[in-house]
């Protein structure tokens, strides 16, 4: 994969992405999923429009700095205070944007994903055994990406995505289907009309499932395109 392409917006990257295999090793081994949903995220010198959704809608924080830095480094948050989540920062270096790796595809590594993952239930589950883990389920969702890939705010914001530990590849044909509407989750505005910036391959089984986000404009969902269209009566 070339640089180059993380110097355009988020918006530009995130389609591009899906398919693409990040591979992230550890001193327990590695781990390697194949991109199947993104989000992209505007901040501060993007063009418009003003996207509330980011976290760098209005300024340079210690918290988002990353965002800022040079293309195709790793921002890495902590999400309500339990799960990391991992972005890839695009745009020149001192304008933010970055796109949400939302879920994946595990296709290496995958015991090690599960240990990580049962771990993690373990720790939330008070006692209680929970539930196996299927295959699709192991990436589904930006907590559990990151947790699936070992990824720590302390081990990797602001990490090079083309050095080691991360490996980062193009797959060797586009994504023919892509399907793009709202952000999953995302409150208010920046749910809404002017923000369908998320992007998945449709049909496949690791995708999240759309939730909207609170006071978000309403959507409609087309179970038979596997596609989004705003409700105007809602």
């Amino acid at each position: 994969m070339d640089r180059e392409l993380f110097t355009a917006h988020g918006l530009e990257v995130a389609p591009q992405l899906l398919g693409a295999r990040l591979s992230v090793q550890s001193p327990e081994g590695v781990v390697t999923l194949r991109i199947t949903e993104t989000e992209a995220y505007h901040g501060v010198g993007t063009p418009p429009p003003y996207d509330p959704g980011s976290h760098s809608k209005d300024r340079k924080t210690e918290r988002n700095a990353s965002m800022f830095g040079p293309p195709g480094h790793a921002y890495v948050y902590l999400s309500y205070g339990v799960h990391y989540a991992i972005n890839l920062v695009c745009s020149p270096t001192g304008t933010a944007s970055a796109v949400l790796l939302r879920a994946g595809e595990i296709m290496e590594g995958e015991e090690l994903a599960v240990e990580r993952r049962t771990a993690k239930r373990h720790q939330a589950a008070n006692g209680r055994s929970p539930a196996p883990i299927s295959h699709a389920q192991l990436a589904l969702g930006p907590g559990n990406l990151g947790t699936a890939l070992g990824i720590t705010r302390a081990e990797h914001d602001g990490l090079d995505l083309f050095t080691a530990p991360f490996h980062l590849e193009l797959p060797s044909q586009r994504v023919e289907h892509i399907a793009h509407g709202p952000r999953v989750g995302v409150a208010g505005s920046a749910g809404g009309t002017n923000f369908p910036w998320r992007f998945w391959i449709p049909g496949d089984p690791t995708v999240s499932a759309f939730r909207p986000g609170r006071n978000a404009a309403a959507w409609r969902h087309d179970p038979v395109r596997d596609a989004f269209s705003w409700d105007p009566s809602s």
